[in-house]
């Protein structure tokens, strides 16, 4: 008997500055019931799923910015999805701004902001907390750019590491090794590494992706910034033999688009389920967890074929460095 989870992602539409977290999950809650209607146990939503996209905006003062924040889940604001999550029996991913009151790695006790997201067992638990490590973009206001991008000003540095738990999901339980992701680190194979090493079957991983590069320091063309996204998910799940669902936001979130292109992949790497509308979207997938095996037991069995002994580089240096020059020998 095959081990399939049926999963879906749940893709959200622009959510606009002017509009409250009553708004998005509003929608949430009709696409968990679209979900549990269509036989769904896990659902994914996007990173930063109960606002919009704040990093966009420059605040100076970043107390100001702390209605973006959850201090607690659930809250009231976000109470309704926890009872729907217990109606139908699903497991969630969930991506969104966190404050958190806790010691700084000089064992000071402050007010702490990530980028976050949780997955939430049927009966209202979080199972497991993540929080971003790979933060892009610049921390103070970049006058060469139209959009801003401050998410360097906004979150710490995820301190979290890459967990991986193995827990029961949907109403039959199956046990499953889950792990997750935030945008960015989808970019990053050092990320998917980690989690392919406390062999991780499925991957849930939201972002926010902007349909143009700002950065203005050379051209990046839109059908580009979806091809990169799409690669980096697909070899990630084909190099560590795992499941991933990769769920945006899109559409055009204060002016601004965010490309959209969720997808459902499997463990070599074939995009099987992809959202084609840049609004509020469902697609939904069977995910037999029994292939991940072939990749886990042949070509990317780790314990027979990884050499950690040639790899010292990259965890021992950060940035590039030029290789030495070559010089003929004098004869």
């Amino acid at each position: 008997m095959s081990r399939t989870v049926t999963v879906a992602a749940a893709q959200l539409g622009p959510i606009q500055k002017s509009e409250g977290r009553e708004v998005a999950v509003g929608r949430m809650l009709r696409l968990l019931e679209r979900a549990h209607q269509r036989g769904a146990e896990v659902v994914v939503f996007p990173e930063l799923a109960l606002t919009t996209f704040f990093p966009r905006w420059y605040t100076e003062n970043l107390d100001d910015a702390d209605h973006w924040y959850e201090q607690s889940l659930p809250s009231p604001a976000t109470q309704p999805l926890f009872d729907a999550i217990r109606r139908y029996g699903l497991t969630i991913y969930l991506g969104y701004a966190e404050i958190a009151h806790e010691a700084d790695e000089q064992g000071v006790v402050r007010k702490r902001r990530f980028n976050t997201s949780v997955i939430i067992a049927p009966n209202g638990e979080v199972i497991l907390k993540y929080r971003k490590v790979h933060l892009p973009g610049h921390a103070e206001f970049a006058t060469h750019r139209k959009v801003q991008h401050l998410e360097k000003r906004y979150f710490e540095v995820g301190n979290l590491g890459f967990p991986v738990v193995r827990a029961p999901v949907g109403r039959a339980g199956l046990d499953v090794n889950l792990g997750m992701l935030i945008c960015n680190d989808r970019r990053w194979p050092e990320a998917w590494r980690v989690l392919g090493l406390q062999q991780v079957e499925l991957v849930l991983l939201g972002y926010n992706t902007p349909a143009v590069n700002q950065d203005n320091r050379g051209f990046e063309a839109h059908h580009l910034r979806v091809l990169h996204s799409q690669l980096a998910i697909q070899s990630g799940c084909y190099q560590n033999a795992c499941f991933g669902v990769a769920v945006a936001k899109a559409g055009k979130e204060d002016g601004f688009e965010l490309f959209g292109h969720s997808i459902i992949v499997n463990p070599q790497g074939e995009i099987i389920a992809m959202a084609t509308t840049w609004d509020d979207e469902l697609i939904v997938a069977d995910c037999n967890l029994d292939m991940c095996e072939l990749g886990r037991t042949t070509i990317f069995n780790f314990e027979k074929h990884r050499r950690p002994e040639a790899y010292g580089r990259i965890v021992e240096q950060v940035g590039s460095s030029a290789p030495p020059v070559w010089k003929p020998s004098k004869s």
